[in-house]
């Protein structure tokens, strides 16, 4: 399943939303009445558990073999995409350095030593950082000058639990999402930590959907890129993680619960615009579009707002 979250321009209650092929269905018209034990959005239907979770998979499989009514059938012009997740009960959890590549660029754009991690480097961005996939991303150049990008495979967790072994790991994951962790290099400097640099309003787009972890397969075998007004900045493969999907839910959950609904940005491959000759840092009107293989893009344009 392709889970979204959008609302109709004409009324802004967040719906849940499926995407087949090319066309966004919205679920409740899809499944037609009786639709009262459906889910209201994602995060409802993530908690509600795997149980849930196969009904409704198995009642979408069922309407899908026939032709979608033309109520479910959203036009793209009286549509709003949301985050899948755009109200995220706790911060998003992030991994730093989890590319070797981006340790190395990281550490010699800073003059400092490289040391590629022995362990997962965890910080986190604030719910209010959360922005859709196709949503402008708010620039204050009174409060940052060095506005970066990062594309990221985003892991949705869907079974909480603590201790959790490598070896059961991803029959944790409800599914996976693309996240650009937009990024404020000078405040990251200033401040000598990553969270305010990181959690600026609208410095988080996700999204365009959550594949489910049934369609979307090996998280460790995916491209991975980001193009800024169409020219390629990243480009890599989810292969090339230091530590895997499984690796860092093992990690993160010893001694601290995962939740479902827990949202996990995987780290980001090199080519960010820190590390480059001259830096380069994303202006007002740049175009970001940020992909996962198998996922699909965000395409967010940076919009100077008034200090």
């Amino acid at each position: 399943m392709r889970y979204a979250t959008f609302s109709l321009t004409t009324d802004r209650t967040e719906r849940l939303g499926l995407v087949s092929g090319d066309t966004l269905l919205d679920v409740h018209a899809l499944l037609g009445p009786p639709s009262s034990a459906v889910p209201r959005t994602l995060s409802e239907l993530i908690r509600e558990g795997q149980g849930s979770w196969a009904r409704l998979a198995a009642r979408v499989t069922e309407a899908l073999a026939h032709d979608p009514p033309a109520a479910a059938k959203m036009n793209a012009d009286t549509v709003r995409w949301h985050a899948p997740i755009p109200h995220p009960a706790k911060n998003i959890i992030c991994l730093g350095l989890n590319y070797a590549s981006h340790a190395k660029e990281s550490a010699q754009a800073r003059g400092r030593e490289v040391k590629i991690p022995d362990h997962p480097v965890f910080f986190t961005k604030s719910p209010t950082s959360v922005n859709g996939p196709y949503d402008p991303i708010p620039w204050d150049p009174a409060v940052t000058q060095q506005v970066d990008y990062e594309t990221e495979l985003g892991v949705v967790i869907g079974v909480g639990g603590i201790n959790i072994p490598r070896a059961s790991a991803l029959d944790h994951v409800f599914g996976y999402t693309v996240i650009n962790d937009v990024s404020a290099r000078d405040l990251q400097a200033r401040h000598l930590q990553w969270f305010k640099g990181k959690s600026l309003d609208g410095f988080c787009p996700m999204g365009p959907v959550v594949v489910t972890a049934d369609e979307f397969g090996d998280p460790q075998a995916k491209k991975i890129s980001l193009r800024v007004n169409g020219v390629e900045k990243q480009n890599s493969n989810t292969s090339k993680m230091i530590f895997a999907v499984n690796i860092i839910i093992e990690s993160l959950s010893q001694g601290m619960t995962l939740e479902p609904g827990d949202v996990i940005a995987t780290g980001t491959p090199e080519g960010i615009g820190l590390a480059r000759t001259p830096p380069e840092f994303l202006k007002d009107g740049d175009v970001v579009e940020t992909e996962v293989e198998g996922i699909g893009m965000l395409r967010n344009t940076i919009v100077k707002v008034p200090s």
